[in-house]
């Protein structure tokens, strides 16, 4: 039988729009600010640890001597393409970083869903349960376990921890933090946007590899970078100067670039003064399910009686 060329075609897009996908950043910015502080707390805190591994991996990566003095960016390179993996990982297991949580949570709150309290509550809880983890894996799986032990790693990691902390101006880390999580929030907002999983890794892998490659600062990240070379016995940096001089600076450039040049301005392009529902999947925030495919795609079916009662019946 010939295919009936004159009649529409159901399309399944691969997808979500830009719309859609600040849509599902905003609905998942409210989903997790409602979730019980234990399991916040508990979601940071994995969180931490499986970027710090990411973190220890590009550590032992970055120990070629002759590459740092002859090519320090074949060592900048291969530290890219490894380093996603730990965000890839946390996105697709649930975990919370709090830099995530400044562009999650900034849309929800801009789009009236939650509050600034709950907003500011998520940020706190899933900033300290990240740096819980890091520390943890920095402390008992790397440090005392003896992975960067060696003379070689040992004084590699002092090195680079030595430039992100002492070298660069206050200024400087600050900015460089806000291209940081400009990046890595991008990255989480294409991850919003596949519907599946491969699009998913591909959409925060290229990003997160940006921000690796240009050596921006991660808050995170540095939970690992630093305190380790603390532990390791690093002669000028002290817990007070990466307080100061690395955590701070880092942490507000990160608020600045997640929240504001992703978070505010995609809540303003695709969300501010849009009254209409956006759907996804055919399912409006908080409403039911409504048909996905046809001419009423768009269109919530009124529930009727008989429909209730077959309900009924199934579960029955």
């Amino acid at each position: 039988m010939a295919y009936p060329y004159n009649q529409p075609m159901e399309v399944v897009h691969n997808a979500y729009t830009a719309q859609q996908t600040t849509e599902i950043a905003s609905r998942l910015g409210a989903m997790k600010v409602r979730m019980r502080i234990d399991k916040v707390f508990t979601s940071g805190f994995m969180a931490g640890a499986i970027l710090a591994f990411a973190c220890a991996a590009v550590s032992v990566v970055n120990v070629a001597p002759w590459y740092q003095q002859n090519a320090p960016g074949v060592i900048k390179l291969m530290a890219a393409l490894i380093f996603p993996f730990g965000l890839v990982a946390i996105i697709l297991t649930g975990a919370d970083l709090a830099t995530g949580s400044f562009m999650f949570t900034t849309m929800s709150t801009l789009h009236r869903r939650t509050s600034i309290l709950q907003m500011l509550q998520h940020w706190v809880l899933t900033f300290f349960g990240n740096l819980a983890g890091s520390l943890f894996v920095m402390g008992i799986i790397i440090g005392y376990g003896g992975i960067l032990s060696d003379a070689a790693y040992r004084s590699q990691t002092i090195a680079f921890a030595t430039k992100k902390v002492v070298a660069p101006e206050w200024h400087q880390i600050f900015l460089r933090g806000i291209g940081a999580n400009w990046l890595v929030c991008l990255a989480c907002f294409l991850a919003c946007g596949a519907r599946e999983m491969f699009s998913k890794i591909l959409g925060i892998w290229w990003p997160t590899f940006a921000f690796v490659i240009l050596g921006f600062d991660h808050v995170i990240a540095n939970m690992f970078y630093i305190p380790i070379a603390i532990f390791l016995g690093a002669p000028e940096i002290t817990v007070g100067l990466y307080i100061w001089k690395s955590m701070i600076p880092a942490l507000l450039g990160n608020i600045v670039g997640g929240g504001l040049f992703v978070g505010v301005v995609y809540w303003y392009m695709y969300l501010a003064g849009n009254p209409e529902p956006i759907l996804i999947d055919g399912v409006s925030y908080g409403g039911r399910s409504m048909s996905l495919f046809g001419v009423n795609a768009d269109v919530e079916e009124p529930p009727t009686q008989i429909r209730r009662e077959s309900d009924k019946t199934s579960m029955v």
